[in-house]
């Protein structure tokens, strides 16, 4: 690869493409997700704890990407409002795990169809979802390799 890919214009360069496709994808997320009163980044740990449940904070912060300096506030606004709750270890008193509550169970339906209306509407069925989701895995992939 050389170096004449910076000579690009701003809208011509990957990292805004990705930049920008991902903030309109969480505002999309973001408005669909409004009416539950919970956040893009909340919605990740709900996706992460309906994967499985009751999980070291640690854990979340691993599917999630997320840092538990970022991590602690969501849980605490999501605890606060009935998504989450915590609980001590039974055998590592040291321990917190997360659990989703009864009422993230029931509104999983509810905001998963809310989630689809948004995207039906944004015509992203015409894309290649699954290509493309296989792509970023493998530049994610790639990124990290390099970044660790």
């Amino acid at each position: 690869m050389d170096d004449s890919i910076f000579d690009r214009r701003l809208e011509d360069q990957l990292c805004f493409r990705l930049y920008r496709a991902s903030s309109e994808l969480g505002k999309l997320y973001s408005q669909a997700l409004q009416p539950f009163g919970i956040t893009f980044s909340q919605y990740l740990v709900l996706l992460a704890l309906w994967d499985k449940d009751g999980v070291a904070v640690t854990d979340i912060g691993s599917r999630t990407g997320m840092g538990i300096g970022t991590l602690n506030p969501i849980l605490k606004r999501m605890t606060e409002h009935g998504w989450v709750e915590k609980k001590t270890h039974d055998t590592d008193k040291r321990a917190t795990l997360v659990f989703v509550t009864e009422q993230a169970t029931n509104e999983k339906p509810a905001i998963n169809l809310s989630i689809l209306k948004q995207l039906e509407g944004f015509q992203l069925m015409e894309l290649d979802i699954i290509g493309l989701m296989d792509q970023l895995e493998t530049l994610q992939q790639q990124l990290k390799k390099v970044n660790d």
